[in-house]
């Protein structure tokens, strides 16, 4: 049984968060609080559950130390609507970029799209049966049509009686040899028809019949999936959908040219449907999102990712350090502390109109992020400042943080490397002492040249392991072993080296 997201304690929360980050204990609990706040909060009363507002979070400290991470994790957990900005994009209206209340949309768009997968998801298994009938529409043309009703449905031959036997005094008996013959033939023809008209509907029974054992035959060999190569021709409908307008807040110059195609196209009636000829395993995807499509009710979709956007989403806003403003304002500055105080409004809670109808901002959960290494928390304007009233200060990586996570999280840096060798059957035995080598380099260099945290692993690990890709062909079927002779051989005089950022970025 699946497990109730929105009853996860703070424990389990950050046990969870421990199995991808290492260390950094303090912001893994002020976000894991952060969050089972949000799930005690839907549980108030309603008129208590208005006034409690949102604890931001600002976390602080260098680059690669798992600011993002983090965050990105938090939302794979939680299940809520979730979207990572970079504030760097956004400026004040007037100056080119982004209008901050586009994040906003974004995030309803995330909550739409996250919903509509649930809800199609649900009504998958009622889909089935709707695509295998479209699939056979397509491999037996034809045999999809309804029975229509045909003239001799009843098998009723509508002979109109004699006029030599009607006469309407029998006492008085007359007849009329080219009358006689008239209706005699008549009642011949009818009689005709109405044979022809039944051997049709016999004809047209049995030819019904043999479609349908083909029909029979063919939904057999599609559920087998022996049709899945055959190849078959289709409509594909692709959905247009409205152009985004979001230009006129300032959008980039590919939303201009992508809005203005959409606007010509939909005047040209283009992209409404296309012939393509596609597989029957392609043309049964393409069917499914279809089928469901049209099975989804948009209108409840979007009240509900309205709800979760409004109650539980959340927003990471990154590098919110590089719009903060030290010193004096002139120039540049200008535009970042309007950056600044065009974000306030909406972090403060406002109403944002979104294609899916206008979403409240109040109760959206933000965490900022920086390095702060210019700039400090203190330059931001104070009331951006007082909005985001958690701060923890992530610590920077040393050795023993390195070799950890080199080795311990799931899908940990080994193991991608490891993985993607064995995928051309050459097979990597790392020792220990080579994580510790590789670890030690690692602090070294984050010490004497720029730090940037768990990201100076990546660049040490291709080193070490350039040659064993480039030749990775040559070597199949291999186990190499990579040891600290082995480091210290592909990293030969970077550790005795004082400008070390000049080998290792």
């Amino acid at each position: 049984m699946e497990e109730n997201k929105t009853e996860l304690t703070p424990k389990q929360i950050v046990e969870r968060l421990d199995s991808y980050i290492i260390g950094q204990e303090k912001a893994k609990r002020a976000v894991a609080v952060a969050l089972r706040n949000r799930f005690r909060r839907l549980k108030l009363p309603e008129e208590i559950r208005d006034e409690v507002a949102p604890k931001n979070i600002l976390m602080i400290g260098p680059t690669g130390c798992g600011k993002t991470e983090i965050a990105r994790r938090l939302a794979k957990l939680c299940g809520a609507p979730f979207l990572k900005v970079e504030a760097t994009k956004y400026t004040e209206v007037g100056y080119v970029g982004r209008d901050v209340e586009s994040m906003i949309r974004d995030l309803m768009a995330v909550g739409y799209n996250d919903v509509k997968a649930e809800m199609e998801e649900q009504l998958r298994e009622k889909s089935v049966s709707v695509v295998e009938e479209r699939l056979l529409d397509l491999l037996l043309p034809g045999t999809d049509k309804k029975d229509e009703k045909k003239a001799s449905n009843d098998s009723k031959m509508d002979i109109k009686p004699l006029g030599f036997l009607t006469q309407p005094n029998p006492n008085e008996i007359t007849i009329d040899l080219n009358k006689v013959a008239s209706d005699m033939q008549e009642a011949l023809n009818q009689a005709n028809q109405a044979a022809a008209d039944q051997q049709k509907a016999d004809e047209d029974a049995a030819e019904k019949e043999r479609e349908n054992h083909t029909r029979e035959k063919f939904r057999q060999m599609l559920r087998e999936g022996k049709l899945e190569d055959r190849e078959v021709d289709m409509i594909v409908h692709r959905p247009q959908g409205m152009p985004n307008m979001e230009i006129i807040a300032g959008g980039s110059i590919d939303d201009l040219q992508n809005s203005m195609q959409g606007i010509i196209n939909m005047m040209n009636g283009q992209g409404r449907g296309k012939k393509r000829t596609l597989t029957v395993k392609e043309a049964r995807k393409i069917l499914t999102e279809e089928v469901l499509d049209g099975m989804v009710d948009h209108d409840k979709v979007a009240d509900e990712a309205k709800k979760r956007v409004e109650q539980s989403g959340i927003i990471f806003i990154d590098e919110i350090d590089k719009i903060a403003v030290h010193g004096e304002s002139h120039g540049q500055d200008v535009s970042r502390e309007g950056v600044q105080r065009d974000i306030l409004p909406i972090v403060e809670g406002s109403n944002v109109n979104t294609k899916f109808g206008v979403v409240d901002t109040t109760h959206i959960l933000f965490i900022a992020a920086g390095a702060f290494s210019v700039a400090a928390p203190s330059d931001l304007i104070p009331e951006l400042q007082g909005r985001f009233p958690l701060r923890v200060e992530l610590e920077s990586l040393h050795k023993e943080d390195f070799k950890r996570i080199l080795s311990e999280p799931k899908n940990s840096l080994i193991m991608q490397y490891t993985s993607l060798l064995e995928t051309e059957g050459v097979k990597l035995d790392i020792t220990e002492d080579a994580l510790d080598r590789m670890s030690t380099i690692a602090e070294e260099v984050n010490a004497s040249a720029e730090n940037i945290g768990a990201r100076r692993l990546h660049t040490i690990m291709e080193k070490v392991l350039a040659d064993i890709n480039f030749e990775a062909d040559e070597h199949k079927g291999e186990t190499i072993k990579i040891d600290a002779a082995y480091v210290d051989e592909k990293l030969e005089g970077i550790s005795q080296n004082q400008d070390l950022s000049r080998y290792i970025l």
